[in-house]
């Protein structure tokens, strides 16, 4: 069995206040794109798990791949043979996509399926971004990253250009070098009443000033796209 999971971007992304757990509020809008990573599936008589393409290094405990075999818990055994395209530590959600493609596969091998709500549940405790991938959709999200409701936004005819620095930035990092604060403005409302041209007029993204201060080409790069008319 082969499996195709997706990539995807933020339109905009506003921290609106950090929690008391450690983890912030967010408001943004998840977009699924069109670049993949690999992954086939065959059973077998034990559980490996082969990694191809861009190196993953992480220590096997933190491995999302392997958290959803530890969690879904079936009897029976697969070799997963995944190859790597999306970039590491690029927000693209690569990871967590791999975890929700796999975990909803698994999920179809159970005698005994997880419901929606349950699926998502499981999903939520593997990875942040992992419950996005279980509908794919493209989604206006809130809370941390959890709570996700639908937005009349239509971008498939639009180009979309995605830069890859060779450095890469830590999201704790990038989290505790911003400063929470509510947005003059409701992204929801923006996305769906403003035109695509005007939409540079007010969405941001909070890691933005914290990247480009770690990463000098990346304000060059977008100031070359916006003159190119992004």
């Amino acid at each position: 069995m082969l499996l195709f999971p997706n990539a995807k971007i933020n339109i905009g992304l506003n921290i609106t206040k950090k929690l008391k757990s450690g983890y912030h509020s967010i408001e943004s809008c998840f977009c699924p794109v069109g670049l993949y990573d690999i992954i086939e599936i065959k059973k077998s008589n034990s559980s490996d798990l082969i990694e191809t393409g861009i190196p993953i290094k992480c220590k096997e405990e933190d491995n999302l791949l392997l958290k959803v075999l530890r969690e879904i818990k079936m009897n029976n055994s697969f070799n997963i043979n995944l190859h790597k395209n999306i970039p590491i530590g690029s927000g693209l959600g690569g990871g967590s996509s791999d975890a929700a493609f796999l975990l909803k596969y698994l999920n179809t091998k159970k005698k005994i399926k997880f419901s929606k709500k349950n699926l998502l549940k499981v999903a939520e405790k593997i990875g942040s971004d992992c419950p996005f991938f279980i509908d794919n959709k493209i989604k206006y999200v809130t809370g941390t990253g959890n709570i996700f409701d639908d937005i009349s936004l239509d971008i498939k005819n639009k180009y979309i250009v995605i830069y890859i620095p060779e450095e890469k930035i830590s999201t704790f990092d990038a989290y505790q070098a911003i400063n929470p604060k509510k947005s003059d403005y409701y992204l929801k409302d923006v996305l769906e009443n403003e035109n695509i041209e005007n939409w540079s007029n007010f969405i941001r993204n909070d890691f933005e000033e914290f990247a480009f201060n770690k990463i000098t080409i990346l304000k060059k790069i977008k100031n070359s796209l916006k003159n190119k008319g992004a």
